[in-house]
Order: structure tokens, then sequence, then C-alpha cells
């Protein structure tokens, strides 16, 4: 939804945006559209109207998005020569230093407060050659890529050890239904020929595996949970939940329009979620289900989260009972009993997620606080657990 927006707001004319995502994150790149005179009307169907001239705000808010606080600097160096960036909540909290020097290098200086929002950008974003480490996130590669194709030169941007590579297909995906094109050598070396323009179209907002894997997992756990409105082609790196849930001996069946998840006697399972870290979450709950011990590698992805999304985790299963233990990049989850307790999602929407999960095999209610949280990027997340028979209590 965020790269749907992002690329509406370079594409002169009208872009529909069939099943918008209504979660704060998405939000928030909206807010952007609006603050740079972009005309968004609609709810079921979005319609993204882009004239010629664009505002030129003396700043913008990216709410609580990494993404969007991450892909919206090199965008708007081909828009504005003079911003202020800021966010809210946790995510002044989260790290930006490491797009200082790229950008630099492409003739944007992007001032931060002790490398953390709020900033302020200058200048104008060129072409050149540079290069990014790719280890802590893909999210600014992502707008490097989006940008870089409107600048006056042609770039090379070259990216070492890139990491949730699927996310940078997404990206370019996304880029290729607006009429913008990269090309790309496994992924290290990124061609991009400058002056292209993007092109208004309709496109339909897939459905979100990440938010679906915790249901997903609920059916793997206790009962059957059947899910529809998920692309099995999908090029979202989270559909890998698939994957673990049939390591850990639950079924799972598809057809043309749904997939059902439907719980057996579960095993420890071992898998590697460096691509897909937002997965962790509903993983650690399904490792606390299995019998024996669970590993789960990538743990080095999760310290910038909305929370050390690695403590969170590891603190969310103390409390109702399971032990874990961590091992360099690997978290170790030895299932067992579920006591119940009170988790804090440290503000943290896959932590309450998470929790709410967990609570499903309890022994006892589980509490969870800051749940609110989860309007990050599923709203309706309770709402949708008490379908499925989950007994959820406003406290």
């Amino acid at each position: 939804m965020q790269r749907a927006v992002a690329s509406a707001i370079l594409a002169e004319g009208i872009t529909i945006i069939n099943n918008p995502c209504k979660s704060d994150d998405s939000k928030a790149a909206l807010d952007v559209a609006r603050s740079l005179g972009v005309l968004v009307s609609g709810d079921s169907t979005l319609t993204i109207t882009r004239k010629p001239e664009l505002l030129t705000p003396k700043e913008i808010t990216c709410g609580e998005s990494g993404f969007c606080a991450r892909l919206f600097p090199p965008l708007l160096g081909v828009i504005c020569d003079n911003i202020k960036i800021n966010g809210k909540g946790t995510l002044t909290k989260r790290p930006m230093d490491f797009m200082v020097q790229p950008l630099h290098e492409l003739g944007v200086e992007y001032a931060l407060s002790n490398g953390k929002l709020p900033g302020q950008l200058s200048g104008a974003l060129k072409g050149g050659n540079i290069v990014i480490d790719g280890s802590i996130t893909s999210q600014f590669l992502s707008g490097l890529l989006m940008a870089l194709v409107k600048a006056k030169e042609d770039s090379i941007v070259q990216v070492a050890n890139l990491k949730s590579k699927g996310y940078i297909d997404l990206t370019l995906d996304v880029m290729s239904k607006f009429g913008v094109n990269v090309e790309h050598q496994n992924y290290k070396d990124f061609h991009i020929p400058g002056n292209q323009n993007y092109t208004p179209c309709e496109l339909t907002i897939e459905g979100d595996w990440s938010g679906a894997g915790f249901h997903l997992v609920g059916g793997a756990i206790n009962g059957r949970a059947t899910v529809k409105g998920l692309q099995l082609e999908s090029k979202q790196p989270d559909k890998e939940i698939l994957k673990a849930i049939r390591l850990a001996g639950a079924s799972i069946s598809t057809s043309a329009d749904s997939i059902t998840a439907t719980g057996r006697t579960l095993q420890g399972f071992d898998f590697d979620a460096t691509d897909c870290p937002d997965l962790f979450p509903p993983l650690a709950a399904l490792a606390a289900n299995c019998n024996g011990t669970s590993r789960i590698n990538g743990v080095n992805r999760l310290f910038s989260k909305e929370s050390n999304r690695a403590e969170s985790i590891m603190s969310a299963l103390s409390n109702v009972g399971i032990q874990t233990q961590l091992k360099e990049n690997t978290m170790y989850i030895a299932g067992g009993e579920i006591s119940g307790g009170s988790i804090d999602s440290k503000n943290d929407h896959r932590i309450a997620m998470m929790g709410a999960i967990l609570a499903i095999n309890a022994k006892q209610p589980i509490e969870i606080s800051n749940t609110s949280s989860v309007n990050k990027s599923y709203r309706d997340f309770f709402q949708t657990l008490a379908q499925f028979g989950i007994q959820v209590e406003t406290c």
C-alpha cells in the first residue's frame, strides 16, 4: 500500500487503488501525499489525483511508520529542496543515520537528531554510483530505487549483504505497474536508467501475509483457520509462514481463493527468518505450542523494530511460562504449557498480536498491554480473532 501511494505521488494524473489497506502505516503514507497537495478520495476504492505541480510543505510526518520514514527521504529529494521529516512514538527512537552518506553522495543533505528523527532534508537528488549496506533494512533501498528513476542521470546502486530480497521484488513489481523499471544482477548491482516517468494506473492491494500469518498459526495450534484474500504467487516474503507451519507438522491446504491451516500434534522446527523478520512473533507463538525445542534464525534483524523485538518476544514468552534462549543469531524456544499471565507489548503491534495467539492454548487468560498498537498494521485484528471463537475482553 505504501509503495502504491508513493508511486501515485510521482505519477501525474489519476491512480486508482482497490482494496486499500486502512492501517495507521498506510494512513501515514496518505498523509504525506496530502501534505504534498495530492488529492485523495474514496473508501473501499481510493482515487489519488496528482496535479502537475506538487506543494512544497515545510514539514511532513511519517507517523510511526519505519517504512515511510526510510522510503520517503529519497523520493522527497526529487520533489522538494528543503523539508523537515518527523515521526511519532517509537519511530523517533529508530535509527536513520545509515541514509545520510548515500544521500549526500547523491546530492541531498540529511541532518538528523543524533541519528534519529526529526531530520532536515535539503538539496536535489541526482543520479550516480553509490554503495549501500543492505544488512540493516531493505526499506531505504526501496526508496532509492523508486526515486532514482526520476533523477536526471543514470545510477548504479551496489548493495552489500542485502536482506529481505522479497521486499525489493515487491517494490520492483509495484514500480513496473507504474511503467518504470530497474535491472539488477543477483540483487547486488542495481542499474537504474534516469529520466523515467511514472504513469498512473489502477491496481489492487494484496492481502497481507504478515497479518494473516497469526491466524494461520492460530489454526495450526488449535482447530482450523481458513483465510481468504491471499495470493500464493505473492512476492511478499511472509508467505513463508506456510513452510514453517508445515515444518511443525500442521496441515496446510489451499484452494483458488483460500488457505486453511489445521492443527495436529506439533513438533519443534528449525526455520531461518532472516529474510522475513516480521514472521518472528507468529513463529514464536507456533514454537511455544510445539513438543520439543524450535530454533529460529535471524535474531539480528529484530533489534530496531517498533521495540527491541528479540527482547520483547523473549520477555513475553517467559511471562507465560515458556523458556527461551538466545545464542548469537538464533533464538531457541522450548515448547510447553502456556500458563497465562501478562504481556507488555512494548507498544509493538506484532508483540500484541503474538500475545493473543499465545492465549489460545493458555491455561489462564493472558492480559496484554497497549493493544491499540495493532492499529499500526491491522486495525481489525482482535475483531477477526473473535470470529474464530477466541474470547477477547477489553480491560
